[in-house]
């Protein structure tokens, strides 16, 4: 499986995962922002953006092993791997998969606990719904939840964009992405033996993965720290860019040593 790469600057890379039901365009800002600081890699995962699904059964271990392919086409060995909402659980299974190539995690807005038996029932639920009756399900479902108060009173823009991707999501990419979320694993063990500095990062305003799973994630980890960003809901990272860039800044500077410092 080859996937869609969005690549920009040089340097120290870093991966960065989308969130569902989204695509690496989200992450245009932190392409822009973080290029002077790293090497930014935004792949579009299996069956979204310009990647292919395939044929497999649903599995957040074969998108980890996606990455892992992808990484040795760059010919890197290890880099700092990170993402946001699916995007993270996916990185938790990369650190459990890969580990020997993990330089640094970064996991935003998402949560180290395994889906409760209600959640993956919704989660099946939604699937259905998209291969039956297309986006209109994660139009009035899922994205409410995606963007924070603030966001929506403030930054209409915003979220306009947010909807338009979410409406671009292929049926059967948000139906397998949903069953491989469903049946993922608690990875507080992934957590608890990594070796490398883990930044948590979580929007101020996260309601689907409030920052109390941040806290708890952050605790887990040997050599963790926390970013709360103000004002921000479920997609920290397009909501309050700035921020969010700062953040991974300062994670890169003081926690990582990139080559030649």
């Amino acid at each position: 499986m080859q996937l869609y790469t969005r690549s920009a600057g040089t340097g120290l890379p870093v991966v960065l995962l989308h969130a569902f039901p989204l695509s690496s365009a989200m992450w245009l800002a932190q392409r822009e922002g973080l290029a002077k600081a790293c090497r930014v890699i935004t792949p579009d995962l299996r069956g979204f953006g310009g990647s292919r699904l395939g044929d497999d059964e649903p599995s957040l271990d074969l998108m980890a092993d996606d990455v892992a392919r992808l990484l040795d086409d760059e010919g890197i060995e290890r880099a700092v791997v990170g993402g946001l909402s699916m995007g993270g659980y996916v990185t938790m299974a990369f650190c459990r998969r890969h580990p020997d190539r993990v330089l640094g995690a970064i996991l935003a807005d998402t949560k180290a606990a395994a889906d409760p038996p209600p959640a993956r029932e919704n989660r099946e639920r939604i699937a259905q719904a998209v291969l039956s009756d297309g986006s209109e399900v994660l139009v009035s479902e899922v994205l409410p939840a995606l963007i924070g108060p603030t966001t929506k009173e403030r930054r209409a823009m915003v979220f306009g964009r947010v909807k338009g991707l979410v409406q671009s999501a292929p049926p059967g990419a948000v139906a397998w992405a949903q069953r491989a979320m469903a049946a993922r694993p608690d990875s507080f063990d992934t957590l608890s033996a990594l070796k490398v500095p883990v930044l948590v990062v979580v929007g101020e305003e996260d309601e689907l993965s409030p920052p109390a799973e941040a806290e708890a994630m952050a605790r887990a980890v040997p050599d963790g720290r926390l970013e709360i960003i103000p004002k921000a809901g479920h997609l920290s990272a397009v909501e309050q860019p700035e921020a969010f860039n700062t953040a991974i800044t300062e994670f890169l500077r003081t926690d990582l040593a990139t080559p030649g410092s």
